[in-house]
């Protein structure tokens, strides 16, 4: 086991000295690197900075703590260094460059070097400091932070890493914050440290004086920048941490006020929209009627760039009678010809061979083999940036979760100095792994500098499923051996279409090369981050998990939950047909071999709440899957309705099919934050799994994909959601957080596969269930969008 940074005891949160907030001495204005010689093992650092009113920072030299075994199985890497480790690792030397500002209103305000894409992270941030500092929780704003490339590695936003990196650093700062004040208001009223009690917002003294820390921001701040020595709160002692909360921008959200990329009022920026060729990667050859669209109605501009032909115009719905008016001659892209069998080939040709290790002569060999298909990583909100490029400089708005690499390649593809062009980070509307990468800032800021004016572009609908990043097609092959009740050796062999990790974790495994568990240095970025997520928490012999992948051509991405949606659907089927070989229950089964209490006591909790093993009519079933990663555990429960009269419902433009009536999630994620965030984390991953077995997915033909838009992209919709969801957020003694924000996807993709495979009495091996089926008419690739509509409300119930 590797070492966390220790907790402080109950005894050590009040004002010590030296612990307190006081200044230890002077420091240059930037904080520089120092001796950590004589910091207590329970203490941290931080910084008071110069400032008009109270600025602070931490730093720290400590990071998240790593987590820590029928035949025992070797321990696999991410159970003592996973990727939320090379995450958190990464972003702590740049940890004292994260500071909290307070204003005289009492106001504390962070800049989150993350970004919000829905998962509720600006709350739980505000909760943190609200916590520590002693603030009602109104009285903390929390924004995004611009792209900072001094931040390095600390401005990713994945790998369900932002809670578990952002979590100490966010304290520390706030406790400088409180010890600084407190320092102040001894001053002000003439007091000791020791005899003030803070609350609300409030300090006071004794004898009844009070100061608001509006009052005290100034008295505390600094006019030059001095380390400060604090301890945190205990655990026992937090009153916000670990209670349900709203979401702080719930109201904005739901009342139309929250301010999304294109609800952003940008001078002369107009909607802009791109003519994008009819396969995969093609580009403009000739453009046939330049003249004729550049005076159509409202059209401004007319601009051939790399990807199609940009469009501007006073408003979208004259963009895209602009682009289905455009003729225009394409070269073929990067996948011509290619369909989902021929991708599938290439995929079996690569496949790693399995090598049965020895084992006694009567020991049984089970194999079997999943496939899964590509699938889009579009979100609710569309693909989009806003861009204003004059001058020699940039700036840009966009949904960007890695957004310094975002910077660096605008600067590259405009010929620009990175510090000529500004990022701003705005709230995206989802992100499915999409906004990891900066595909529509960096197209929108090639248009701009091209069209010597700012654009407001997003991409329509069909182009998303087609031109956008993707999840990749793979294999899964496992092969296990069998002797009696005991499993002997379990082999897994995951091929894919590669993916793409441009976005930043490529970067900081090189960083971090010299940290990294014997091994892994040898190995290539995907393969690196395969090892560093993949657990399978069975004590079955010899377990071996490798990835292969092959370039294609396609433009893919690190969907959520990476890797772990396929390979545990592919892992937790195999393990039900290995548990009904041995005569054993489902549950029974995983107990027996399971090595993890964590994942066991989920596994236990789903199985009681969900009733398993209850009667079920003929042709509906239970299944049950387990899941452990992000140093947690994840179990879920589903019952599915596959009875022909359920499959067959009708419902306009739909498809449904088999049904999920009911899902049961328990989770242990380490210390949280906001239960009520986590569980509506949760919902949204249950979604997504029954959305990969059952119906999600992209059909490759001819160099295309068929699928444009949400009309014929079948995610989990209202009729399939199951009427019954319960989550249960298990206890834990773990003193931090770990990875949520992925965690309830793979176990939920692979319960509804299980259910599935006990409803059917067949074994499903190619997910989604439904892709052999193409349901709807695709919609045309010459012009590459359709027509605005014009009866939406015929369709208004």
């Amino acid at each position: 086991m590797t070492t966390m940074p220790a907790q402080p005891d109950p005894e050590e949160t009040a004002p010590q000295s030296g612990q307190s907030g006081q200044p230890l001495g002077p420091r240059p204005a930037a904080p520089p690197r120092r001796d950590r010689a004589g910091l207590s093992r329970r203490g941290f650092m931080g910084y008071v900075l110069t400032g008009a009113t109270l600025v602070v920072a931490a730093d720290l030299t400590t990071g998240a703590q790593p987590a820590a075994a029928a035949i025992p199985s070797a321990p696999q890497i991410p159970e003592t260094f996973d990727l939320g480790d090379l995450q958190t690792r990464s972003a702590l030397a740049t940890s004292q460059l994260i500071s909290i500002t307070l204003d005289k209103d009492g106001v504390a305000h962070f800049a989150i070097p993350r970004m919000e894409v829905g998962q509720g992270i600006t709350t739980a941030a505000a909760m943190l400091i609200a916590e520590e500092l002693d603030l009602p929780l109104d009285k903390v704003e929390v924004t995004l932070a611009p792209a900072r490339p001094e931040l390095v590695f600390n401005q990713l936003t994945g790998g369900s890493n932002t809670m578990e990196s952002m979590y100490t650093p966010i304290r520390v700062a706030a406790a400088v914050a409180k010890g600084r004040l407190l320092a102040a208001a001894a001053t002000f009223l003439g007091a000791q440290v020791s005899s003030l009690t803070a609350r609300q917002g409030i300090i006071t003294d004794a004898v009844g004086g009070s100061a608001t820390y509006g009052e005290l921001a100034t008295l505390a701040a600094s006019s030059e920048t001095v380390p400060v020595k604090v301890a945190l709160k205990s655990r026992s002692s937090f009153r916000v941490v670990g209670t349900p909360q709203n979401r702080v921008d719930a109201r904005d959200a739901v009342t139309g006020a929250k301010k999304f990329t294109m609800d952003l009022d940008v001078p002369d920026a107009l909607p802009t929209m791109v003519c994008r060729p009819p396969t995969l990667n093609g580009s403009p050859r000739s453009v046939q009627n330049l003249a004729e669209v550049r005076a159509m109605t409202g059209v401004t501009d007319v601009v051939v760039v790399e990807t199609g032909v940009a469009v501007r115009a006073a408003t979208f719905g004259q963009c895209i009678d602009a682009v289905r008016a455009l003729d225009v001659s394409w070269n073929g892209g990067t996948v011509e010809g290619e369909s989902d069998e021929s991708v599938l080939r290439r995929l079996k040709a690569a496949e790693l061979p399995m090598a049965v290790p020895k084992v006694p002569l009567l020991a049984k060999t089970v194999d079997m083999r999943f496939e899964f298909m590509f699938r889009s990583s579009a979100a609710l909100e569309p693909n989009c940036a806003i861009a204003d490029v004059r001058d020699g400089t940039a700036t840009v708005w966009a949904g960007l979760k890695s957004p310094i690499v975002a910077q660096r390649n605008i600067a590259d593809a405009l010929g620009l100095p990175q510090t000529s062009v500004k990022v701003n980070v705005v709230t995206g509307g989802g992100s499915f792994g999409h906004k990891l990468f900066g595909d529509a800032a960096i197209e929108a800021a090639k248009i701009s500098k091209a069209m010597g004016k700012p654009v407001k572009l997003m991409w329509h609908r069909a182009d998303e499923p087609r031109q956008g990043r993707v999840h990749p097609m793979a294999t899964s092959r496992i092969r296990a051996t069998m002797l009696g009740t005991e499993v002997l050796s379990f082999q897994q062999r995951h091929t894919s279409v590669e993916t793409d990790f441009s976005h930043g974790l490529g970067e900081r495994l090189t960083a971090m090369a010299a940290e990294l568990p014997a091994g892994l240095g040898n190995l290539g970025f995907a393969q690196s981050i395969f090892t560093l997520t993949q657990e399978l928490p069975y004590d079955f012999g010899v377990v071996t998990q490798l990835l292969n992948e092959v370039d294609t051509g396609f433009n893919t991405g690190s969907m959520r939950n990476i890797y772990s949606p396929d390979v545990a659907c592919a892992n937790e089927l195999f393990i039900d047909q290995l548990a009904k070989k041995m005569g054993k229950d489902p549950v029974a089964f995983r107990l027996d071999f399971l090595k993890n209490e964590r994942v066991k006591a989920c596994l236990r909790k789903v199985a009681e709440v969900g009733n398993w093993g209850r009667a079920m009519p003929t042709g509906t079933a239970q299944g049950i899957a387990i899941h452990s990663e992000y140093k947690g555990a994840t179990a879920v429960l589903v019952e599915i309705d596959c009875r022909p009269e359920t499959v067959n419902r009708q419902i306009r433009e739909a498809v449904t099919g088999p049904r999920v009536t009911k899902a049961v999630i328990a989770i242990d994620a380490g210390l949280v934050v906001n239960p009520r965030g986590l569980e509506a984390q949760m919902m949204g991953g249950v979604s997504d799994g029954i959305a990969l077995a059952l119906t999600s997915s992209t059909h490759l033909q001819d160099g295309h994909f068929l699928e444009a838009s949400w009309d014929n992209y079948f995610y989990t919709r209202q009729w399939n959601v199951p009427p019954v969801f319960e989550c249960v957020v298990m206890p834990s003694d773990r003193d931090l957080p770990g990875g949520a924000g992925e965690a309830g996807v793979a176990a939920s993709v692979a319960a509804t596969a299980c259910a599935y495979a006990r409803a059917t009495g067949t074994v499903p091996t190619r997910f989604p269930v439904n892709h052999g089926t193409v349901s709807f008419t695709p919609k045309t690739f010459i012009p590459p969008v359709p027509a605005s509509p014009t009866d939406g409300l015929t369709h208004t119930y």
